[in-house]
């Protein structure tokens, strides 16, 4: 598979994903998915077939979060196994270190999308682990079109205003892809910046303080 159609995106693939063998060899190396079900085809004919038939229009799960035409959707991965492996096949594409493909039942994923007329458009996701007692974050991608428009930020903002809620600190799983990484590098320079440009005069500032403000594990 070298590429993917992706709603109006033709979107060339990093990475091979395990998926089924039947659609490991596509006409022109290109995999059709469905950008509201994520349910992926061998051809157009079939995509198109589907595109009439499909009535999805947002993710399945929870809407937790709107701020204009920005939406997050809390996917259980037991109640919605079937999605939540097709996410996790389309993460993979783009994704060097991801290993979890079908195992998705321990895991909430949170999708992002933003209001279209024909529906929810995905945008990215980060998946966490229902029992981890520290790690916010399992797998997190911005899908490669949305890419450096500031989507990765949101999401990690995301995974911490999550944190807060819940009353604990967080961190994400390591260890980080490369990409990963530079978000993380990216994110908290910008944090921090703004965390310190707000403490008022004369007001001490230590390490420990801030990561509890920030809800952050050293």
């Amino acid at each position: 598979i070298q590429s993917i159609r992706f709603g109006e995106f033709e979107i060339s693939t990093w990475y091979q994903a395990p998926f089924p063998d039947e659609f490991s060899r596509v006409p022109d190396g290109r995999l059709w998915i469905c950008e509201f079900c994520l349910k992926y085809m061998k051809g157009g004919f079939m995509a198109g077939r589907h595109r009439l038939k499909c009535k999805t229009r947002h993710p399945p799960g929870d809407e937790i979060y709107r701020d204009g035409k920005v939406s997050v959707f809390e996917v259980d991965g037991r109640k919605n196994k079937i999605y939540c492996q097709n996410l996790c096949l389309l993460a993979k594409m783009f994704l060097d270190h991801k290993t979890l493909y079908y195992d998705v039942e321990p895991f909430l994923f949170y999708v992002m999308t933003t209001a279209e007329s024909t529906g929810a458009k995905f945008v990215g996701y980060f998946s966490k682990e229902k029992r981890s007692p520290t790690n916010n974050v399992s797998c997190i991608m911005t899908l490669p079109v949305r890419q450096r428009k500031g989507w990765g930020n949101l999401l990690i903002d995301f995974s911490y205003l999550l944190s807060k809620k819940e009353g604990r600190c967080g961190t994400p799983e390591r260890p980080l892809s490369d990409l990963g990484l530079l978000s993380y590098k990216s994110y908290w320079t910008l944090t921090l910046f703004q965390y310190l440009d707000a403490v008022e005069a004369g007001h001490e500032v230590t390490l420990d303080g801030t990561a509890i403000s920030l809800t952050l594990i050293l």
